[in-house]
């Protein structure tokens, strides 16, 4: 696939939002499995803006699993490579397209040691990138959420279906994200509208259940049968479910032979309006990473897999997006059957433009 205009002026008007400015110097960071439309498209847009544009492209790696490891945000293709590493730290600006992205990489503190800063590029088909209209309200509410979740003690997250989820959120590390890079030493990954914590150990207890429309953005694909996972002590310890969805679930996470696969990673919930639950049916498996998926407004994210916080290191990861929840923090709702709460949500006028 070769870019296009509106693809290039989508990813322009998104620089300028991260302040990308003439003359500054620009890392492409790709590797060679890398979806060349993103590549170019960034390439292009750097350069129309000014930027002193150069490529860093590094080999994918061997898969050193017995599945395909998917969306997990921790690309292993920068293999400590010290002259990477410290290409990228000197770069004003460095724009992420590997495959996985560097979020969770064990490199991205010596990037971010520099001067520069990173804006993780999804890998998308460009043509999210396009549709997700931006909100500049996103900040204001991204930022509420994040206080709000920082502040709380106690998520308790509850659906119709079931769901009845308990989670400490003391000693926990709460992040989120608009997308938007803020000056030398921050991040960002794109499309942006998450709040999310990750707890410490021993913090998470309960039942999740997957109903039909939820999402399982490993497989890149909606739950059609129910799937119910018993929690205890961070952990998945049961798993029941008579469709191929929990047989699916099971057969994946026991191909990593550890139990850190089965904890819990984060959770939280999604604030970004224009993006939209059902669109990854719309695209070829190859074509979207579900990021999209992630981050439509008031959704539950329920996460297996690594946590550093709680000192589990794992490549078994699930994100589960979650429809028709209602989350609380302390009792105060924030997401009520799946809509925002009023302080949280996007005005009218933005809803739907």
């Amino acid at each position: 696939m070769t870019t296009e205009w509106r693809y290039l002026k989508a990813f322009a008007d998104h620089f300028t939002r991260c302040d990308l400015r003439a003359g500054e110097t620009v890392a492409i960071l790709s590797e060679s499995q890398s979806r060349p439309s993103l590549v170019e498209t960034a390439r292009l847009a750097a350069q129309s803006l000014g930027g002193r544009v150069f490529d860093v492209v590094v080999p994918t790696p061997a898969s050193a699993h017995a599945v395909p490891i998917r969306s997990t945000g921790a690309s292993q293709a920068l293999a400590g490579h010290p002259a990477v590493i410290a290409a990228l730290a000197a770069s004003d600006f460095v724009i992420d397209c590997t495959v996985e992205g560097t979020l969770h990489s064990p490199e991205l503190g010596q990037i971010l040691a520099g001067t520069t800063r990173v804006l993780m590029i999804s890998n998308e088909h460009p043509e999210v990138f396009e549709r997700l209209q931006w909100d500049p309200d996103l900040v204001r509410r991204v930022a509420l959420g994040h206080d709000w979740m920082a502040a709380a003690q106690q998520m308790h997250v509850t659906s119709a279906a079931g769901t009845d989820l308990q989670v400490s959120l003391v000693g926990a590390s709460v992040g989120s994200s608009v997308g938007v890079t803020s000056g030398p030493g921050s991040f960002a990954h794109w499309p942006g509208g998450l709040v999310a914590a990750f707890p410490a150990a021993h913090c998470v207890e309960g039942t999740i259940v997957l109903a039909p429309g939820d999402l399982n953005l490993t497989f890149n694909d909606l739950i059609q049968t129910p799937v119910t996972l018993t929690i205890v002590d961070d952990h998945i310890v049961r798993i029941d479910g008579d469709g191929a969805d929990a047989a699916l679930f099971e057969s994946y996470l026991s191909a990593f032979g550890d139990r850190e696969s089965y904890a819990t990673s984060h959770v939280g919930w999604g604030m970004n309006q224009h993006a939209r639950w059902d669109s990854a049916q719309l695209y070829d498996k190859r074509e979207t990473w579900g990021t999209e998926a992630r981050v439509y407004a008031g959704n539950f994210v329920y996460s297996t897999g690594a946590n550093e916080l709680a000192g589990r290191f794992t490549a078994g990861h699930f994100d589960l997006p979650m429809r028709r929840c209602t989350i609380t923090l302390d009792g105060r709702p924030v997401v009520t059957d799946g809509t925002l709460c009023p302080d949280l949500a996007p005005s009218p006028s933005t809803r739907f433009t």
